[in-house]
């Protein structure tokens, strides 16, 4: 097993860490397993060895990854930490996105409702 001390004992830990944010991305799209390796062009077990960290992603294929989940590639190296209020917001973009011209009205109506309101606590 490999140790932080040792050239490269941080290899797991950053691998595994990968592993959970490919696997939540891909659950968060409702994508399955099969999906994603045919769109990678690997087999499906070896899709599943790389989201449980058995197997290590190769630049091609962190790339096609990071443009079917929608994420540049530094957020599953770890190179960015992107802050949960952003994540939210991205999330509630994708949502509305999906949403009629009326329910779009209402709910900019909702959000500057919100706003205002808290904008009153804080005063």
């Amino acid at each position: 097993m490999n140790s932080p001390s040792r050239p490269g004992g941080g290899d797991d830990a950053e691998r595994l860490a990968m592993a959970e944010k490919l696997r939540r991305c891909r659950e968060y799209l409702g994508l399955n397993q099969d999906e994603v390796s045919n769109h990678l062009g690997i087999p499906r077990s070896a899709l599943s060895n790389i989201e449980n960290g058995q197997r290590k992603v190769d630049a091609i294929e962190l790339r096609k990854l990071a443009d079917l989940y929608r994420r540049p590639v530094s957020y599953f190296t770890g190179e960015v930490e992107q802050e949960p209020v952003q994540t939210e917001v991205q999330h509630l973009a994708r949502t509305a996105s999906e949403l009629s011209k009326n329910d779009l009205q209402e709910l900019s109506q909702f959000a500057d409702f919100l706003k205002s309101r808290s904008a009153m606590k804080e005063e």
